[in-house]
Parts: structure tokens; C-alpha cells; sequence
């Protein structure tokens, strides 16, 4: 039987051999959905909640959309608090932060991938049980630390114990052990230090991983809330989510529409950043493997 014979005439299954069954994957389209809309609801709901006024707020049964759209939430944002010095003690600190992560992690994770040295997958595995500490764990020694250093109530002491997480050594860690050694030893060959080599080989190389470990970074510094309320005393140094949490409590009950018209503010940036770097973000998350 020739191939355009049996292309027209199929040969039936032979006794006892099973057919392939593809798996349908119409479930998937749904879940994804699903998974979407739970995403989306809540976001939705804080920014239509901020169009509303503060008794529409406490309405029973709650309304889905404004009966009586206002901007005075932002308003009273903008002169209830002093916006403009919450909304830069917050981004001088979160990218603080973020730059200190960006450096320090880089090249924790280049000496933990590429160099040499006595004790190198001892202090891996020490830098990976760091991630099994509670952060309310270390709350007191830290304050106590920053109270000996002079620090509390500065800017500094937010910044300085979150300057190098492992989370951000582990993933650039794991990102440069795909880079070839090869080009690395071409690099000595010619006469490069390991320095020139980390700065403008390895980092160039790495701009997929700096930008997830970016985004990962400045998210929970924009937001942190737990730390900068301990270690923050003065109105001057507040952060932006200190004083929406000091600054919104009523007398009898919180004040929702500004919390709500705050919490828009506070997302805006994260977007506005992951939006920039959402290209390289995925690519690092495609190509960061768990190569040991």
C-alpha cells in the first residue's frame, strides 16, 4: 500500500493495541480564569471602595458600584497626610533597598557560583537556612542592633538589614551557574580581574535575573509595614503604609475611603514596575534553573 493509500485509507488498530487518547485541555482556559478573576476582584474592589464616600462604605448591603462617585478620599489623602513626604521617605527606602539587593546579591551569588573557595557550599547551605527564620524572629535583635548603632528612627535602619536577602543570593546564584566557564577563563586568559569580569561580563549577562530580583525586592520594601512601625518613631521618617495605618484610625471606627483611596497609591508603582521589567522578569524565570 502506497503512502497516499494510506493516508485515505487508514489500517485499523491491530488486536489488542490501545489507542493514544489525547488529553483535552479545555479545563484549562476556566481555571485560568478563575485563578484571573480572583486576581483581578480584589484590585478592583479597592478602587472602586475609594470612589465611594464613608457611609456608602458601611453600607449593608455593601454596593458594588458608587451611587455617589467622589474623589474626596484622595482629596483628604493629599491633606490629611503630608503625601508628598510619606510618598518620598517610601521610594528613597525601597530603592535604597532594591540597588543594595541588586549589588550585594550579585556578587554573594558570583563568589557562590563561580569562585573557588574552602567552605563555599557550607556557607550556601548556611545562606538557605536563613530562609527558614521568621522575620519576627530577628525583630528584637534587630532593633536592639540599630538601638546600639545609633540608628533607630532613620531612614537607615530599614535599610541597612534588608540590604542583602537570600532569596535574592539564591536566585542569582542559581541564574549564573548557567553562564559557561569558558568565557570566564578567556576572560583571565586576557588578563581580566575578577572584578572587570563580575562587572562587565557576568552582570551584563545577568540582566534578566536582576530585574526579577527587582521586582521581588522592591515590592515588600514599598509595602512593609511590621518593621518601619517598630523602628520609625518620628512623623518626619514615616513611610507611606506607617501612615495610612497610624493616620487612618477614627475615633470609633477606620477611616475605609482613605485606606482605600491609600492602598490605589501604594499599588500604582508596583504595577508601573513590574509592567517595565515584566519582559525580563519572565525571561528569568524561564532560564533560572536548580542546577546545583
Amino acid at each position: 500500500m502506497t503512502t497516499l493509500e494510506t493516508a485515505r485509507h487508514p489500517m485499523p488498530p491491530l488486536p489488542g493495541s490501545r489507542r493514544r487518547v489525547v488529553p483535552t485541555r479545555a479545563w484549562v482556559i476556566p481555571l485560568l480564569l478563575l485563578g484571573l478573576t480572583l486576581t483581578v476582584v480584589p484590585f478592583l474592589w479597592m478602587f472602586v471602595g475609594s470612589l465611594k464616600p464613608q457611609a456608602e462604605l458601611l453600607k449593608e448591603p455593601p454596593t458594588w458600584l458608587p451611587e455617589s462617585p467622589t474623589v474626596s478620599n484622595y482629596e483628604r489623602l493629599w491633606e490629611r497626610l503630608d503625601f508628598p513626604r510619606y510618598f518620598w521617605n517610601s521610594t528613597f527606602i525601597a530603592v535604597l533597598i532594591t540597588l543594595a539587593n541588586l549589588l550585594f546579591c550579585s556578587m554573594v551569588g558570583y563568589a557562590l557560583a563561580k569562585l573557588r573557595f574552602f567552605g563555599r557550599d557550607k556557607l550556601f547551605l548556611l545562606v538557605l537556612g536563613t530562609l527558614l527564620v521568621p522575620g519576627s524572629v530577628t525583630l528584637i535583635p534587630l532593633f536592639v542592633l540599630m538601638s546600639k548603632l545609633d540608628l533607630v528612627d532613620s531612614p537607615w535602619a530599614v535599610i541597612l538589614p534588608a540590604a542583602a536577602g537570600p532569596l535574592g543570593v539564591f536566585l542569582m546564584r542559581q541564574f549564573m551557574l548557567a553562564i559557561p566557564d569558558d568565557l570566564l577563563e578567556a576572560a583571565r586568559v586576557d588578563g581580566a580581574g575578577e572584578f572587570t569580569i563580575f562587572w562587565r561580563i557576568v552582570l551584563p549577562l545577568s540582566t534578566p535575573a536582576l530585574a526579577a530580583l527587582g521586582i521581588i525586592t522592591f515590592l515588600p520594601s514599598w509595602n512593609a509595614l511590621l518593621w518601619p512601625l517598630v523602628v520609625l518613631t518620628s512623623q518626619d521618617n514615616y513611610t507611606l503604609p506607617v501612615a495610612l495605618a497610624i493616620f487612618s484610625r477614627g475615633q470609633f471606627q477606620a477611616d475605609y475611603g482613605l485606606l482605600m483611596a491609600g492602598s490605589v497609591v501604594l499599588v500604582v508603582p508596583v504595577i508601573v514596575v513590574f509592567m517595565l521589567l515584566q519582559r525580563h522578569f519572565t525571561q528569568s524565570v524561564a532560564m533560572t534553573g536548580i542546577k546545583g
